[in-house]
């Protein structure tokens, strides 16, 4: 059984994060979009290769309270589609407040586990290439614009893109075990 993750992570866009390794304030806004797409390659590589991170199946959990490669393929495919419809809205509308997503009961509800590989690897690639393209299209004077979710974290455009570069580069270190520079 998998624990929900109920910690708040917008520490990372204050401090690097000791287990990854990531510096969110490093990460200039240009660079966003690219790293995007690198992180979706990386998971599209990681499911056709046919292995987890580790050598081992890619359903198969290295504990029984840690998702699986697949698990968490699924799970920043659904951040990457997430996030960008949070920017969308950003900038669209002035200071949303975001649909709340609860990503433990995502997980469970669309077995991530049982999903096909190879559609996921199509998945997340399409979905980091759309989220990719929203930030490209962002215009200078859209970077400060605000969201917020319903916890009360608050977000601008540029720090979104921060947040959610950390979350699924950290997943790359949860399944690989290995601290990659960005």
């Amino acid at each position: 059984m998998i624990t929900p993750d109920t910690k708040d992570w917008t520490w990372v866009l204050e401090r690097p994060c000791a287990e990854c390794g990531l510096d969110t304030s490093a990460i200039p806004f240009e660079a966003v979009p690219g790293l995007i797409r690198g992180n979706g390659r990386f998971w599209s590589e990681l499911l056709a290769d046919g292995e987890g991170g580790d050598g081992r199946g890619l359903r198969e959990r290295p504990a029984p309270e840690v998702w699986s490669p697949l698990e968490y393929a699924c799970h920043v495919r659904d951040v990457f589609r997430t996030i960008e419809g949070r920017l969308r809205l950003m900038l669209t509308e002035d200071d949303p407040v975001f649909p709340d997503w609860d990503q433990d009961a995502t997980a469970v509800e669309d077995r991530y586990r049982e999903q096909d590989p190879a559609a996921v690897a199509a998945e997340v690639g399409v979905a980091a290439e759309l989220l990719a393209r929203a930030y490209e299209e962002v215009p200078d004077a859209g970077r400060e614009r605000t969201g917020e979710r319903s916890d009360g974290a608050r977000f601008t455009v540029a720090s979104l893109g921060r947040y959610v570069l950390h979350d699924v580069h950290h997943h790359r270190y949860d399944v690989t075990g290995e601290q990659q520079g960005i």
